[in-house]
């Protein structure tokens, strides 16, 4: 299923991202999906992976957020692996994500010599687009409110990264249409602070 582009976008090289963590302090990426956006998208450009942390996953998050055991993650490769194939997919894209604070701070203690040129928090997108929902703007809550159509990828489960991936760009696409933004407007509303341009 293709995703249709709005003019907002068009030109922009984007990533969506969304990372599950161990559950640690700091945390240590256990699992990262990627959709790099050029064009048309489609759910077979997602890109995920499972990591092998160098400490255990709490079990706690395991049981309560994401459902990934130590087991499920012990004959997966190790992040310095993995980053050597996530670093080029960033590069030089604005990063999209859903409480984008999070994947950045990540991601940055992840690849030190990464800094993205634009980081758009759908969060703040929604906060803007519908600034009286009720019950909180995590992203399920938001989808719900929306009745977001998250057909195009098979896995349907929230806090799996491919999943809150696709979620968070299906999210981007209809909030821009339901605010009728264009990708100055975006920025403004969207943009963590540290990355709107001075006017």
């Amino acid at each position: 299923m293709t995703a249709f582009l709005p003019a907002a976008l068009k030109g922009q090289q984007l990533v969506v991202v969304d990372v599950e963590g161990n559950g640690q302090q700091p945390p240590e990426i256990i699992e990262i999906a990627l959709l790099p956006v050029d064009g048309e998208v489609q759910g077979e450009h997602l890109r995920s992976w499972m990591i092998r942390p160098e400490r255990q996953i709490n079990a706690m998050v395991t049981r309560k957020v994401h459902g990934i055991s130590n087991e499920d993650v012990a004959h997966c490769p190790p992040w310095s692996v993995v980053a050597t194939e996530v670093e080029p997919l960033l590069t030089g894209r604005t990063l999209v994500a859903h409480n984008a604070s999070v994947e950045l701070n990540v991601l940055t203690t992840h690849l030190p010599a990464w800094k993205p040129p634009m980081v758009l928090d759908t969060l703040r997108l929604a906060k803007h687009v519908m600034p009286t929902l009720s019950g909180g703007y995590g992203l399920d809550n938001v989808a719900r409110a929306i009745e977001l159509d998250t057909s195009g990828i098979e896995e349907q489960r929230y806090h799996c990264a491919s999943y809150d991936t696709w979620c968070a760009w299906k999210l981007l696409l209809t909030l821009i249409e339901l605010g009728t933004l264009d990708w100055d407007r975006l920025v403004n509303v969207a943009a963590l602070p540290g990355f709107v341009p001075l006017s």
